[in-house]
């Protein structure tokens, strides 16, 4: 085993550690056995439990920030599919990154404030903010309070997020179309069956081309 294998063998078992038993409960000891190596090597790759639990968090951060940011990033999307995918990118990283989002949202920030999962829901909040600022003026209210609203979307998101992390029901599609049914349309205003507009535009497109390729005359 090569010195990149041998590394990233001991960060995906030191992953697993502390995202079942925490940052105290996990020791450079059980890493090591469970690798089959002497504890020196893992000090010598990361200098200690803190070294590696550093690496792992920044592993996530990026992982999410990337899934968050490039979702942001839609081209031509309107402001709610955009919080449409940006909750979907989330969820998304919940349901592929168990483990990961276990980590984040536990206590990430030891060793790594800028790394704590309060740190990185106010960094997505802002780039929610941004859109919920348009989507404000838009509507004649009040662009000071889209700060407000943007914490408290992604929080909704987050919190469900974490409570849905241990049983995956009902499936993230159905949990995105009722956090955005909340969220978009509010109590007063709830749809009794939902769906995404995302959905309906990929429905209309999917149909769109099957009529196109159904024969002619």
């Amino acid at each position: 085993m090569t010195s990149a294998q041998r590394r990233e063998q001991l960060l995906e078992i030191a992953r697993e550690l502390f995202a079942r038993r925490g940052f105290e409960g996990t020791s450079v000891e059980e890493i090591a056995a469970r690798a089959g190596v002497s504890k020196p090597v893992v000090y010598e790759h990361f200098g200690g439990k803190e070294g590696a639990y550093a690496v792992v968090v920044d592993r996530e951060v990026r992982t999410l920030h990337e899934a968050i940011r490039s979702a942001l990033a839609t081209p031509h999307a309107g402001s709610r599919e955009l919080l449409e995918l940006g909750a979907l990118a989330l969820l998304g990283y919940i349901d592929r990154c168990p483990d990961g989002f276990r980590i984040l949202s536990r206590d990430s920030q030891i060793g790594n404030p800028t790394g704590s999962f309060a740190s990185i829901l106010s960094d997505i909040a802002v780039q929610v903010e941004d859109l919920l600022e348009v989507e404000f003026a838009r509507l004649g209210h009040d662009p000071q309070f889209a700060g407000l609203y943007a914490q408290a979307l992604v929080g909704l998101v987050a919190q469900t997020g974490q409570q849905w992390l241990e049983h995956r029901e009902p499936d993230r599609l159905v949990v995105a179309r009722h956090l955005i049914n909340l969220a978009w349309n509010g109590m007063a205003h709830l749809k009794p069956e939902p769906k995404l507009v995302t959905e309906i535009k990929a429905e209309r497109l999917s149909a769109d081309r099957s009529a196109e390729e159904l024969p002619q005359g």
